[in-house]
């Protein structure tokens, strides 16, 4: 009889390592997933701050370009000054275009970087719902070695009164 009970109690005790041992390493997968998730926001944020940049940079380009349109418009200048406004204004319209690829590249990195976020969260949050399962196992498992145990101090008393 008291050979079932230790091997019951050493069931437990190794269910109860199990349980402990793999909600540990739950934890450590949330942690590595919001180290993750926190290197994706700062890679958001870096990629916003670009787009902020580029943005500026497509403005600048923008009027420079309106600028040296209304300056060939207007026909006051030389046909050698006409000429180099009209380099410039190509000169401008490829940055321009270069801004906007890149103004597009990034929107699509940035888009590509929210995706993976959202992944990442709900990895996380399954994570989160596992480690919560098995606590709540973990929690049935102590709760039923300590009645166990009781038991078992209970038969060793009565045991002892016999």
């Amino acid at each position: 009889m008291t050979d079932r009970i230790k091997e019951r109690l050493q069931t437990l005790r190794a269910e109860a390592d199990t349980a402990t041992e793999r909600a540990e390493v739950a934890e450590a997968k949330n942690k590595k997933y919001e180290q993750i998730i926190l290197e994706k926001d700062q890679e958001i944020t870096s990629l916003n701050h670009k787009l902020g940049v580029l943005d500026a940079q497509l403005e600048a380009t923008e009027a420079k370009l309106a600028e040296a349109k209304a300056a060939k418009e207007e026909g006051e200048q030389s046909k050698t000054t006409n000429e180099g406004l009209q380099r410039k204004i190509q000169l401008l319209e490829d940055e321009l275009d270069a801004a906007e690829r890149n103004a597009k590249e990034t929107m699509e990195k940035l888009r590509q970087v929210d995706i993976k976020a959202d992944h990442f969260e709900r990895q996380t949050q399954n994570l989160q719902r596992e480690i919560l399962e098995w606590e709540q196992k973990y929690e049935a498992s102590q709760e039923k070695f300590r009645k166990a145990q009781a038991e078992l101090d209970e038969l060793v008393q009565s045991m002892e009164n016999l």
